[in-house]
């Protein structure tokens, strides 16, 4: 079946063509340095920490989870009980379900196997971007695919990124030196973003308490502290709309009642 006659999903024509996706290339293209630079550094560390070399290349390639793997190797390789291993990566992994939440609006024209490989491709950094973007954005599907194609550029590009760092970072982890420190330029990359999403006072708040959240909850087994983080920034973020669509009633019944 050409991509002509393709069902509509993450591969159709109408998707590749479309001038979203050029743009979330590129979009993705700009911290591309810091995603091939977290890649590498999980990829080094898998080896490094003692993993065979042919389960670091296929959990690279399949996990596509930096922070999960990094999680859930040390437990591995002390010969942790099964279901703490998925536990530890279910838990660092949680902050996904709210993400899904909120990309749901354009997520549900897609059939269900293209829903789930949108789940597979879903990042931190991809999430945030998206959201930046078309967060506001109507409903995608065949007649507004803009959101979709977007979404189809930045997870291209970052996927191969990812996994060409991670591929490399594991067949030269002896010639590459812990010590370089590459990892932080993963969480810079974040951090960008981070910062130009914060233009207001509310989103200020929330990203404030969401950092003060993780630090103070640190010591929770997991990494439960950034699931305690996203959703105390998320619980922020809701009380705070509430009290400013409160407000806004309490003006306009002011303004009618003066007229």
């Amino acid at each position: 079946m050409s991509r002509e006659t393709a069902p509509w999903g993450l591969l159709h024509a109408s998707l590749w063509r479309h001038a979203e996706f050029r743009q979330g290339a590129r979009d993705m293209g700009a911290v591309t340095p810091g995603v091939l630079a977290w890649g590498l550094v999980t990829g080094v560390a898998m080896v490094k920490a003692g993993l065979p070399l042919p389960i670091a290349l296929l959990m690279s390639l399949t996990a596509f989870a930096a922070s999960a793997q990094l999680a859930a190797l040390p437990l591995m390789l002390a010969g942790a009980p099964l279901w703490v291993v998925w536990v530890t990566a279910l838990c660092v992994n949680l902050r996904f379900v709210i993400f899904s939440a909120q990309m749901r609006l354009h997520m549900m024209s897609l059939p269900l196997r293209w829903r789930l490989v949108a789940g597979y491709l879903t990042a931190d950094i991809t999430y945030v971007m998206m959201m930046q973007r078309h967060g506001a954005s109507p409903p995608a599907g065949p007649e507004n695919p803009a959101p979709l194609a977007y979404f189809a550029g930045l997870v291209s590009v970052n996927w191969a990124a990812w996994n060409v760092a991670s591929l490399v970072g594991v067949l030269f982890a002896g010639t590459i030196p812990t010590q370089w420190g590459l990892g932080f330029a993963g969480t810079l990359a974040l951090v960008g973003l981070l910062v130009s999403l914060t233009n207001d006072r509310a989103t200020a708040l929330s990203a404030g308490i969401a950092g003060t959240a993780a630090v103070a909850a640190f010591s929770l087994p997991f990494k439960l502290n950034m699931i305690v983080a996203v959703a105390s920034a998320v619980a922020c973020g809701l009380l705070l709309d509430q009290l400013m669509a409160t407000q806004r009633k309490a003006a306009a019944s002011d303004v009618s009642g003066g007229a």
